[in-house]
Formats: C-alpha cells, structure tokens, sequence
C-alpha cells in the first residue's frame, strides 16, 4: 500500500510536498526546479477536489515490461481514494481502509499522525519536507506539449528508491507522470490520462461501505 500511495503522492502532491524542500548539508537544489515545483504547488492548493485517471507501469532491472494496470484516485482535502486493479485504499483523513478484490477482505488502521511509519496521511501532510534534492534537466515537446522534467534525489540515502523524476506540462502547470527508480532496478511509472479538478467529489466517497461488499471479511487493526 505504501508504495501505491508514495507513488501517487508524488505524482499528483509531491510538488505541494517537495517544493518546500530547502538546501542541505549534503548539496543545493536547483531554484529553477524550485520556481516550476513552486507553481505547480499553487495551482495544486487551488483544487478543492480532484478525479483523476493513470496507469501505472512496472519495469524489472532489464526493461521487462512486468505489468500494466489503470486506476482512478479522488482527492478532496487530507481525503483519498485510491482505487487500482485489484484493490481499494479509502481515508476518511482518521482512518484508512484497504480492500483486496481477490481475498474479499478489507484491512482497518488508523491513522496515527506520531508514528514514524511512512503512511498516506503523513505524505500528504509534508512527511516528505527537506527530504529531496531536486534539478530541472530540462524541457522536450510531447505534441503540442512543452514537458519540463525535474529529478529528485532523496537525501536518506536508506531509501529502498534512489531517484524519482516529475515531468510537468508548461503551460498548464500540472504534473502528468512520475517515476520512481527502486534501487534494485525496478521502475515505476504513473501517468494521468484524464485529470478533473470540477469533479462533484462528496465525503461519503472515502468512506469505505461494507454494504456493497457482500460477505466481505473486516480485520479490524485499530
């Protein structure tokens, strides 16, 4: 789930989460990086709600491409909804609910904003501060589009990913992919194919509705 939700962080608020990030004792970040992470940012914090629909692109340390998958996420506020092939991930911002299709079960945490843990609700409030560096690399036309591409390195150098890359549309200010090269080769890639930041999103969206579940199997962690 971590890595679902990093991802997606990343991809639609890690500028909000990243643009923040200062210079460190181990190098400086690159302020052009920062005036473009700095707008998209804004533009981001401007959205009272968001629909979006990406997919996602597993590649093994050769290339191989090792699945394909689509996913819709709604986001209103500290509240999501993530859902991908195969599972579910709701939070209400208190509590975090975690469907697997197959198993018919659903997982219940809470969220506890003091642990250390890495969990959706802490990447959504800034858990990820000063943690990069960051560069613009430059910019190439996709069609009609200018994509400026900016590289983050993490600072904690235990981190299981040694480079994440946000690539930005230029004129509209929005991310439209990210990806995240895990240190043992594996690749990640989240693109958006649709992004709707008019979507009628309610709260009851992030609430997790057993009802609909016949049968469902609750484990209850909280």
């Amino acid at each position: 789930m971590n890595k679902i939700i990093f991802c997606l962080a990343t991809l639609f608020l890690g500028t909000s989460i990243l643009a923040n990030a200062q210079n460190n004792s181990i190098g400086k970040s690159d302020p052009e990086a920062k005036v473009i992470l700095d707008k998209v940012s804004k533009k981001f914090k401007s959205y009272s709600s968001v629909q979006a629909n990406f997919n996602l692109k597993v590649e093994d340390a050769k290339g191989k491409v090792q699945g394909n998958k689509t996913g819709i996420v709604l986001m209103k506020g500290g509240k999501y909804k993530v859902a991908i092939t195969g599972q579910e991930i709701y939070s209400d911002g208190t509590t975090i609910w975690t469907y697997d299709k197959a198993a018919n079960e659903v997982t219940i945490t809470k969220i506890d904003p003091t642990a250390n843990t890495i969990t959706p609700q802490k990447i959504f409030t800034n858990f990820y501060d000063k943690d990069f560096l960051y560069k613009l690399n430059g910019e190439k036309k996709e069609g009609a589009k200018v994509i400026q591409e900016i590289e983050l390195t993490p600072v904690d150098k235990s981190k299981p990913f040694h480079k994440v890359y946000v690539f930005v549309d230029k004129a509209s200010q929005n991310i439209v992919s990210t990806r995240i090269l895990e240190k043992n080769g594996n690749k990640y890639t989240y693109s958006i194919n649709s992004f709707n930041t008019k979507a009628n999103v309610t709260d009851a969206q992030f609430v997790f509705n057993k009802a609909k579940y016949p049968g469902v199997e609750e484990v209850d962690l909280r």
